[in-house]
């Protein structure tokens, strides 16, 4: 709220002008008794005290005595006493003017004190709220002195982490605080002012080991919010480190998990044509005397298993490509009939073992993708449902248009997926635990998908049922304007 600033000569002329405007009227007008006047102006002079402190109030009350004595107490228009009991009177007046004028400045400038800590209370608050607001570290080191200076309105503000062997600055302190300040701060255990700069060094303590300090430049809070702010920043600094750190070893420990799961799969992956490629040429290679047919089927042998192991690498290779978004995207219109003649005429091998149906509406429009890649994303569909449906089982292709893409589904009358390896199943080399060593792959096929569908700006979902089948969808975009993540 604005307060009316008036200059202290002019409050005691206030003072002054006032007494006189009581005296005269109780004097002139009223002829109230010498109790009453006393009464009025022990009143203002709370009022005196309470609003331009202790010195404008004993002033006050000296010059209400004065008057007073002159025009209430005989013999009037003298400032002498004639009766002794008089004296007690003034006496008694002057004193409780002066004690109550001391117990009012005294609880103006405790509440005047409570403000100001009510008001730190609820900056340091807004502050600690404002540190919970991120866990990288990085970003959280370059806001901290931003926010401080936001806050507690200072001039500038410089923040030295040990870890980091760096400062952070914000406003004016990059000219005003040194680094040497700073860092030397950083050895200390108390808070330090520079008299000639009005700069605050508060070292930043975990137990008893420094971590940094921080440095505060014009208009800083008290020292206990000085002492409450350090601990604040030391906590939210080791917190952001302790997250990071935690990252570090979760994406360390999922790195060994993939590494584990890659030297798994394709351990076993590759060991099997390897070992059928390595019997087939030892046969040929050995003494026993083979016909013709018999040298085909070896020679057959190496060609189907030197293939696989093409597409194995070929996968791997393509999976790598995709995370690094080294992929670029050629899409066209395309209907979506030509993506799914084109995807059954190169997965025929793969379902000529299950009755393949396909459900297209007439009028389903065309989308924007990349055909190529969307082959494969559907060629590896088709494998999935192939390789865990029973032989004879039928496997449904369907489309759907929707607002802003065509919605594709490949449908099978397989074993189904478990609740729990849903969230798992487009994980790059995850195979199920059952279907391991049962079923040929490397557990790239799903994740490929995956990826190529959010190339393009859509989604990849699964619907199961344990012992009814799955039924994967993935969405094609009808508009050409999307993000091109392979790029």
């Amino acid at each position: 709220m604005f307060q009316l600033r008036i200059p202290h000569f002019a409050r005691y002329a206030a003072s002054t002008l006032i007494v006189a405007f009581v005296v005269w009227v109780y004097f002139s007008l009223l002829h109230v008794n010498h109790t009453t006047v006393a009464l009025t102006l022990l009143l203002y002079v709370f009022f005196a005290a309470g609003r331009w402190g202790i010195s404008n109030a004993i002033f006050t009350s000296i010059l209400s005595t004065l008057a007073l004595n002159f025009f209430f107490l005989p013999p009037i228009g003298k400032f002498t006493v004639a009766d002794p009991q008089n004296w007690v009177s003034l006496g008694a007046f002057l004193v409780t003017a002066i004690t109550s004028s001391r117990l009012s400045d005294r609880i103006r400038d405790e509440a005047k004190e409570a403000k100001c800590q009510r008001l730190e209370m609820e900056r340091l608050y807004d502050f600690s709220q404002q540190l919970l607001a991120t866990d990288n570290i990085l970003d959280l080191l370059n806001s901290i002195p931003r926010v401080i200076t936001a806050s507690f309105l200072t001039e500038g503000t410089a923040l030295l982490v040990n870890a980091r062997g760096r400062v952070y600055h914000s406003g004016n302190s990059r000219e005003q605080i040194s680094d040497e300040a700073l860092r030397a701060a950083a050895t200390q255990r108390e808070i330090h002012k520079d008299e000639n700069t009005g700069t605050v060094l508060i070292p930043l303590m975990m137990g008893v080991r420094p971590i940094g300090a921080l440095a505060m430049q014009g208009n800083c809070p008290s020292r206990q919010s000085l002492e409450a702010l350090g601990s604040m920043v030391a906590i939210a600094v080791e917190r952001a480190g302790a997250v990071e750190q935690l990252g570090k070893t979760e994406a360390a420990r999922e790195s060994e998990r993939i590494r584990s799961a890659l030297l798994d799969s394709v351990t076993h992956e590759l060991r099997t044509p390897l070992t059928a490629i390595t019997g087939a040429i030892t046969s040929l290679r050995s003494q026993l005397q083979l016909d013709e047919k018999q040298k085909e089927e070896l020679l057959a042998v190496i060609d189907e298993e030197s293939s696989r192991l093409d597409r194995l690498i070929g996968e791997a290779v393509e999976m790598a490509q995709l995370d690094a978004h080294e992929v670029q995207l050629d899409r066209q219109l395309h209907a979506v009939q030509d993506l799914v003649d084109q995807s059954l005429q190169n997965a025929q091998e793969i379902v000529e073992a299950h009755p393949t149906s396909v459900r297209l509406p007439k009028e389903l429009p065309r989308a924007y993708f990349d055909l190529r890649m969307m082959e494969k994303v559907l060629h590896h569909l088709l494998e999935n449902a192939a390789k865990y449906s029973p032989p004879g089982s039928p496997i449904f292709i369907s489309a759907e248009g929707m607002k802003d893409a065509v919605v594709v589904s490949v449908a099978d009358r397989g074993i189904g997926i478990d609740m729990l390896e849903k969230s798992f199943i487009f994980d790059k080399f995850y195979r199920g635990p059952g279907h391991r060593y049962q079923v040929q792959g490397t557990g790239m096929g799903l994740a490929i998908a995956k990826a190529i569908v959010e190339a393009h700006g859509g989604d990849i979902t699964v619907t199961s049922q344990l012992g009814q089948g799955s039924v994967f969808s993935f969405d094609l975009p009808l508009r050409a304007q999307m993000p091109d993540a392979g790029g």
